[in-house]
């Protein structure tokens, strides 16, 4: 089949999505107000909440939300076959993932800016509160210790990457001081960073950074990308994150319009079969594409992202649904680029390799050299992770103030929570325990989105409001990770006792203490989302029977 019609019923979901069904939430359940007051303009500190453009705020959360998962899961699951996983990509946008994205952030707005422990404890009850903000950070420790292993691991291999991203953080803290403190044209400021960024682009194939030592390379990029999160931690919204997610923004749609005018021109077929088999190596199609396509389609990580960052900086409630939602349409666009790469690509192996390949044959399409997909692959990928990285460490620092801020004082400050976030997860990477638990990611993220729908349906029942459009997706989500959540539970604690992966092939100790390890944290993240829901059915009933809505809407 010719590979346009897959970004062709993309453009068109996006469409309808967004301008129909998106626009009738907003306007008929949510009834936005643009007369309200946001936390943004409310509590305007210059730190976490800072009124800003939505032309600024949509390429911040599009990169903020946009990490290396959207081009990693699809091409994984192209085992499955592509069809799959694009009926999962534009179905699971267009019916879940921007109203988890779009919720997220008004139940946040409406709710003073607090984050989701803060509105778990109002609506649903402590105990709530503290499984969930527990969840939330170590969920975000495994989060931060991938993204860092990515980050460290390609600026390591590709010694012509390392330029580019120390001057994308020079260039962005530059563009929020020209913005904010120096009040230039929008235009005029994007120009430069862009510039600049550019120009370190072309400068990094003349001056490669590398030492001789491939660890002592690795060890020193893992310790660059936590300094740079420090930054993104501790320094006010506006004078780093922000900036630089935004320049990250255009650095990533260039090179995605580069690739869907390669796909329209050399319009390829198809390589990839429509579909192989239902169970590929012991994984069902469901659950496990579900949970294997998260960013694309829907993520939780999405839900952090618009509740604890985004909701803070909005300056009207008009500019949620071209923010939140349209960021997401946008991100299943990303998604699609990567499932159709996969799809025709004639080279197999690692995922980055397929997308560095896929990407220079696009790229060709439009008369580039093959250099230049294989090039700029690598610098898309690190800044899809580093720009994550530097939220990640940040929302860690808030998730720690919330949890134990009060009883121990000490952690309030934003240093320390910062410093013990970044010691956590350079001792993950060091160590590589993060591998062991990586296999629950793909689970432990969509259990996040299932929480954060779960909330959503529970905050639109307590004002009164038409709870459907996120009651089923929540029911769907929460049912379908805990089943990935359990065969996975299963599978690894299968071969910790036997000794032999889903292959045949004998285990060593190392691995069996890790499978261990992995299935015992699956049983207590099944265990947890049980007492959630427990705790949130009861309070969905008890709005539910309530005559008036409550505060908070």
């Amino acid at each position: 089949m010719n590979s346009v019609f897959i970004i062709v019923l993309g453009l068109i979901v996006y469409y309808l999505g967004l301008r129909v069904y998106a626009k009738h939430i907003d306007r008929k359940v949510i009834h936005v107000d643009p007369r309200r007051t946001t936390p943004a303009c409310m509590y305007a500190d210059g730190v976490d909440f800072m009124p800003t453009s939505r032309n600024i705020l949509f390429g911040y959360q599009f990169k903020s939300i946009a990490g290396a998962a959207p081009v990693l899961g699809p091409i994984i699951a192209i085992k499955w076959g592509w069809l799959p996983g694009l009926l999962w990509i534009l179905l699971g946008t267009f019916l879940i993932g921007w109203a988890q994205d779009y919720s997220s952030a008004i139940v946040s707005m409406r709710n003073d800016g607090k984050t989701f422990g803060g509105i778990s404890y109002s609506l649903i009850s402590p105990r709530a509160r503290t499984i969930l903000l527990t969840f939330i950070y170590f969920y975000l420790l495994l989060v931060a210790a991938a993204f860092a292993n990515v980050v460290a691991t390609f600026m390591a291999n590709t010694p012509t990457t390392p330029l580019p991203i120390i001057l994308l953080a020079f260039s962005g803290i530059l563009v929020g001081h020209l913005i904010y403190k120096g009040r230039m044209s929008l235009l005029l400021v994007t120009v430069i960073g862009l510039a600049i960024f550019y120009g370190a682009v072309v400068g990094g194939n003349w001056v490669p950074l590398a030492l001789g030592d491939p660890a002592a390379n690795k060890t020193l990029w893992l310790v660059f990308a936590l300094a740079f999160s420090f930054f993104g931690s501790v320094l006010p919204i506006w004078s780093f994150v922000q900036p630089i997610n935004y320049l990250g923004f255009y650095i990533i749609f260039f090179g995605m319009a580069a690739a869907v005018l390669g796909i329209f021109v050399g319009h390829p077929s198809l390589r990839a079969p429509a579909v192989t088999s239902y169970v590929v190596a012991g994984l069902p199609i469901w659950p496990m594409l579900f949970v294997t396509i998260a960013c694309g389609a829907i993520s939780g990580w999405h839900s952090i992202v618009s509740s604890t960052g985004t909701s803070r900086q909005l300056e009207s409630e008009l500019d949620v649904r071209p923010v939140a939602a349209g960021a997401m349409f946008l991100e299943m666009i990303l998604a699609l680029i990567a499932l159709t790469i996969a799809s025709v690509a004639v080279q197999g192996g690692a995922w980055h390799a397929v997308f560095g390949a896929g990407l220079s044959d696009v790229f060709h399409y439009l008369g580039l050299p093959y250099g230049w997909g294989r090039a700029y692959g690598p610098v898309m990928i690190i800044v899809l992770a580093i720009t994550i990285l530097h939220l990640v460490i940040r929302f860690m620092r808030i998730a720690t103030n919330e949890l134990v801020g009060r009883r121990v004082p000490l952690l309030r400050n934003p240093y320390i929570g910062t410093i013990i976030a970044l010691i956590l997860a350079f001792l993950l990477v060091k160590t590589g325990t993060f591998t062991y638990i990586w296999v629950l990611f793909g689970s432990a993220n969509q259990l996040m989105a299932g929480l954060a729908l779960f909330i959503a349906s529970i905050w639109l029942v307590s004002q009164k409001k038409n709870p459907t459009y996120a009651v089923y997706p929540m029911i769907f989500m929460y049912v379908t990770t805990l089943a990935a959540l359990s065969l996975t539970a299963y599978q690894v604690l299968k071969q910790a006792i036997t000794r032999v992966d889903l292959t045949g092939r004998a285990l060593s100790g190392s691995v069996i203490v890790g499978n261990w390890f992995a299935g015992i944290i699956g049983i207590v993240l099944f265990i947890a989302a049980l007492f959630l829901a427990y705790d949130g059915i009861r309070a969905y009933v008890r709005y539910k029977n309530e005559t008036s809505p409550q505060r908070g809407g």
